[in-house]
């Protein structure tokens, strides 16, 4: 039997600010904000990729221990120097890791999300189509 069609992609992380962290992913990141639910909020990350931000509640968490969120781009360096010029919490400048053939750096979120940004030097890595 074939695997049904996969067309897009959300993660749901929770807050217990949304609105300060809406304007940390709509302001600071200058991520497009697509969908207003109300208690939810669904950013594109491009492509097919989407973020989306709630409301904590019953039976969701704000728990960001062992998350992390990459954003795969081939302006590694410009995003830094956004997020730096916008006062993101940067962990250290872009860096090449040797074990994933990565270009990255980290920072977070308001809510201690950790957010990547990287691109992939390993020519094997498929790119979705321009």
């Amino acid at each position: 039997m074939s695997r049904p069609h996969l067309g897009q992609s959300v993660t749901w992380v929770y807050t217990e600010d949304l609105p300060g962290t809406a304007a940390f992913y709509a302001e600071t990141l200058g991520l497009d904000m697509v969908f207003d639910q109300g208690l939810c909020r669904i950013f594109s990350m491009g492509g097919t990729g989407f973020l989306g931000v709630c409301q904590v509640r019953p039976g969701r968490w704000v728990e960001p221990k062992g998350v992390v969120i990459t954003f795969v781009t081939d302006d590694v360096d410009g995003w830094y120097a956004r997020l730096a010029a916008n006062g993101a919490p940067l962990e250290a400048p872009p860096t090449r890791s040797e074990a994933f053939n990565v270009y990255a750096f980290f920072t977070r979120d308001p809510n201690g999300y950790k957010l990547e940004f990287q691109t992939f030097l390993d020519p094997r890595w498929q790119r979705p189509p321009a």
